[in-house]
């Protein structure tokens, strides 16, 4: 991500919510920073001094809420927890991010706005699947050295779960797709990807 061009200051984080806001309402294209400047109550010669240009903007709006939600994800994780426990809270933090306003507003935006600006999707798995893959990985591979699991390939596996955390969820909610998801939809959901993840990569006592 392209972060030389960006100078911090006092109302840094202001500008940053209030640009927020107004991604997630308008989209990119349809964003203005007009709209930004006053959602954010600061001018614009304010706002372009953090930010010389909009694309930026809104790179470093999706990169600090990623690692905002990355970074809640790792003080969910007790590394001495059994698997079950831990996939369960895991799945959880997953399944929530992707349907909050933010996680499927975020997402349709990055594939929309993809062909003008490639980094942005980069940007966007650099700053969440990625940092939650490699959080993931982590606990995998002590829960393994523990005799809990048995994994071989720690990236795959965690990719793995991620995967089932989004069955018979993720593709209805970015098609649009009616209603949402309820309680008991979304608790079928986290138990099949805990119990499939743990009978596929649980430890096997003799």
């Amino acid at each position: 991500m392209e972060t030389a061009n960006i100078r911090r200051g006092r109302k840094f984080d202001q500008v940053l919510q209030g640009a927020r806001v107004i991604f997630l309402r308008d989209g990119f294209e349809g964003a203005s920073v007009d709209d930004i400047a006053r959602e954010a109550r600061v001018s614009k010669a304010t706002l372009y001094s953090y930010f010389p240009d909009k694309r930026l903007l809104f790179m470093e709006v999706a990169r600090s809420e990623c690692r905002r939600q990355a970074d809640a994800a790792l003080h969910l994780i007790d590394t001495c927890a059994p698997p079950a426990s831990v996939l369960r809270a895991a799945a959880e933090h997953i399944v929530a991010f992707m349907l909050s306003d933010f996680g499927h507003r975020i997402f349709r935006v990055c594939v929309a706005e993809a062909d003008r600006f490639p980094a942005l999707g980069a940007e966007f798995y650099r700053s969440g699947p990625m940092l939650a893959r490699e959080k993931l990985g982590a606990y995998l591979r002590l829960a393994a050295a523990r005799g809990e699991l048995s994994i071989t390939d720690f990236d795959l596996a965690a990719d793995q779960f991620a995967e089932l955390c989004r069955a018979g969820i993720h593709a209805k909610l970015i098609f649009g797709i009616e209603p949402p998801p309820t309680k008991a939809e979304i608790d079928r959901t986290i138990t099949g990807a805990v119990d499939t993840f743990l009978a596929r990569y649980g430890a096997r006592r003799a």
